[in-house]
């Protein structure tokens, strides 16, 4: 569960890093009015990379948040009796050697 959760905030930590590097500066950047062609206006694409990133920045904390609870854990160590189960094991008595008569 736990490696889980590191995998999905590593996903977060790298898209909310892109999402962020997107977004428009205040002398310009990456979105800039003057590129033709592009699917979103200036207005919705700002909109949009703005939910965007709160939308990640959530679910990095709430990810936070959740790692560092199963962190806080106590570990019991395992003892070797729990790891495989009990089955108790036939002990044979040794061999009685069959006598040879001559």
């Amino acid at each position: 569960m736990t490696a889980v959760l590191i995998t999905l905030h590593i996903i977060l930590a790298v898209s909310m890093i892109g999402i962020i590097l997107l977004q428009r500066s205040e002398g310009g950047g990456f979105g800039s009015s003057q590129s033709t062609g592009s699917f979103f206006s200036v207005r919705g694409k700002t909109d949009f990379l703005t939910r965007t990133t709160a939308i990640l920045a959530t679910a990095f904390i709430v990810n936070c948040f959740i790692l560092a609870l199963l962190a806080s854990q106590p570990k019991r160590p395992i003892e070797v009796a729990e790891q495989a189960p009990h089955t108790p094991t036939k002990v044979d008595s040794p061999a009685v050697p069959a006598t040879q008569k001559h």
